[in-house]
């Protein structure tokens, strides 16, 4: 687990996985043009840029993330991209680091540590480059790892409260119906 004064300024090595570029495969439940399996967060993200079909399943069928990132700058735009990429960009990290997956456990084995996507081709809206940057991503996985740990702490409380009724511990008290 990484310390509380640590910083993990690059997703690589054994931080890889935070990484949209990490093989990790992303599912989209339901149905419409996003459902289904994507290889990388990345493909997904890109696809989420425009709301044609054609280009969301070519993007699909990238062999890599970068291929992926490379179709995906060429897509038409969707109108309010600049408007909802934020939120897009968060619910990829969601469908990612779903509760109660492996990789929700690692996110939430980065313990109190920032998170910087460390980069060195001058992104600096996503993540971190020579020093500078807005590290959009950083904070929403720092963000998401938050609302892990209460997810966490929540159904610790359930467990413990189930363990109480089990050993007859715990009393359900249930209102009577007032009579007439």
């Amino acid at each position: 687990m990484a310390r509380e004064d640590e910083i993990i300024d690059r997703f690589d090595g054994n931080w890889r996985f935070l990484s949209n570029f990490s093989l990790d495969p992303v599912v989209v439940p339901g149905i419409g043009p996003y459902s289904g399996a994507f290889r990388t967060a990345e493909p997904l993200f890109q696809a989420m840029k425009t709301t044609d079909a054609g280009e969301v399943d070519r993007i699909r069928s990238c062999k890599t993330p970068g291929e992926a990132k490379r179709v995906g700058r060429r897509v038409s735009l969707r109108p309010n991209w600049e408007d909802v990429k934020i939120e897009m960009m968060s619910a990829v990290v969601i469908l990612k680091f779903g509760v109660g997956t492996l990789l929700a456990e690692r996110l939430l084995n980065t313990g109190d540590a920032l998170l910087v996507e460390g980069n060195t081709w001058g992104d600096t809206f996503w993540g971190v480059c020579d020093g500078v940057g807005e590290n959009r991503l950083g904070k929403i996985l720092m963000n998401r790892r938050e609302l892990l740990a209460a997810v966490r702490g929540q159904d610790e409380a359930l467990a413990e409260s189930l363990g109480q009724m089990s050993r007859g511990q715990y009393t359900v008290r249930v209102p009577r119906p007032e009579v007439e």
